[in-house]
């Protein structure tokens, strides 16, 4: 088994901020309704990119996407004519399994792209105050074996993450991860762990934890591949965590400083601005 760490300091988010605005995202589909396919918010605006397909709105099965006119304009974007596009575009589409905002909110994404079909789940518990998210991820090509099977699961504990943040900078880190994802092959498996802590400065301490293992009789074989690759695997690894920490901290930047009507307000134009 090989196991890579990497350590990035990167801008705290203001816990309060993030579930006053979870609530008020919450609480503007709730009060969505639907006209002709298009979701219109309780103001009276469409939003951008969202339909329904299939069903009823906000119930159990109902299936929304993108009408095709947006696609299409996506498409000349693109360079793409309308014929080619629709040629070669994946279907996708997401379907609600469960809308109840007050204990869980739970998305199924389906989508076909370069002969892959995947299958994306999110679950969020408690949205308004959000407690845990839960994402899993299955792949297959329906042509190859089992070659071309793939599956991932993650869970954010995000009450456990907030928890981590209130112990004093000078505590051991905390011994459970509140974010941990798992990825399986035939090939092997992986474990990913994120775990944060308070600094002084007030910024966070995040800590990025990657198991990677051949599997079954393979093992062996992983092993040897890993001891030729361990360098440029850890340097892709870094890397890609040092690139996420960029991320946030441009995500953050954006983000604004708001709160009360006011910020749910700026949520419905953001829902709502193409």
């Amino acid at each position: 088994m090989a196991r890579f760490e990497h350590t990035v300091t990167v801008a705290a988010l203001d816990r309060h901020w993030f579930e006053e605005a979870a609530g008020h995202a919450v609480d503007l589909f709730d009060a969505s309704r639907e006209q002709d396919g298009a979701i219109l918010l309780p103001d009276g605006r469409p939003i951008h990119g969202l339909r329904l397909l299939k069903g009823r709105h906000l119930q159990s099965g109902a299936w929304y996407g993108e009408s095709p006119d947006e696609k299409d304009e996506k498409d000349g974007e693109d360079g793409k004519g309308a014929s080619e596009a629709a040629s070669e575009a994946a279907p996708e589409a997401a379907v609600l399994r469960e809308w109840r905002p007050s204990r869980t909110v739970e998305v199924e994404s389906r989508v076909a792209e370069e002969g892959m079909s995947l299958r994306v789940g999110v679950r969020l518990r408690e949205p308004r105050t959000p407690k845990a998210l839960e994402v899993s991820l299955d792949g297959h090509n329906p042509q190859g074996g089992s070659l071309y099977r793939f599956s991932g699961r993650a869970k954010a504990d995000l009450h456990a993450w907030w928890a981590a943040l209130e112990r004093p900078s000078s505590a051991p880190q905390a011994a459970r991860a509140p974010v941990v994802g798992t990825a399986k092959h035939r090939l092997g498996k992986a474990r990913l762990t994120v775990t944060p802590r308070p600094a002084e400065d007030g910024t966070w301490r995040v800590s990025v934890v990657l198991s990677v293992r051949g599997r079954w009789l393979l093992r062996p074989v992983a092993a040897v591949g890993l001891l030729f690759a361990r360098r440029p695997v850890e340097r892709g690894f870094r890397e890609g965590v040092d690139s996420a920490a960029e991320e946030w901290a441009e995500l953050l930047a954006e983000l604004p400083s708001l709160h009360g009507e006011a910020l749910r307000a700026e949520i419905a134009d953001a829902l709502t601005t193409p």
